[in-house]
């Protein structure tokens, strides 16, 4: 089963923190997300528990999906398992405070 339906992955040894020219749509796509989760958050969409919650789901899935990877894709479920750490790092941040709730005027 491929790691990446949408084009060629990059499942070298060297997990070190440069991203290759095929990681491009995946790196995008966690960014978009990443900040779509900002934003539900920043505009009292979801709370902060929610989206901690949502972003741990997603840290220990990456968990176990990385565990279980063959020695070939390892380093990429490891790498994918660094950015959702550090995605939480940062939206753990934020949750600092209740967020404003938007009322009617």
């Amino acid at each position: 089963m491929p790691i990446n339906d949408n084009g060629p992955t990059d499942t070298g040894s060297d997990p070190g923190p440069a991203m290759s020219a095929t990681d491009g749509p995946g790196m995008a796509a966690l960014l978009l997300v990443e900040s779509l989760i900002h934003g539900l958050r920043e505009n009292a969409m979801l709370t902060n528990d929610e989206v901690i919650s949502i972003v741990q789901t997603a840290i220990d899935v990456q968990y176990e999906r990385a565990e279980a990877a063959d020695e070939g894709a390892a380093p990429v479920m490891w790498r994918s398992y660094s950015l959702l750490t550090e995605i939480g790092a940062s939206l753990r941040i934020d949750g600092y405070g209740q967020p404003t709730l938007v009322r009617p005027v």
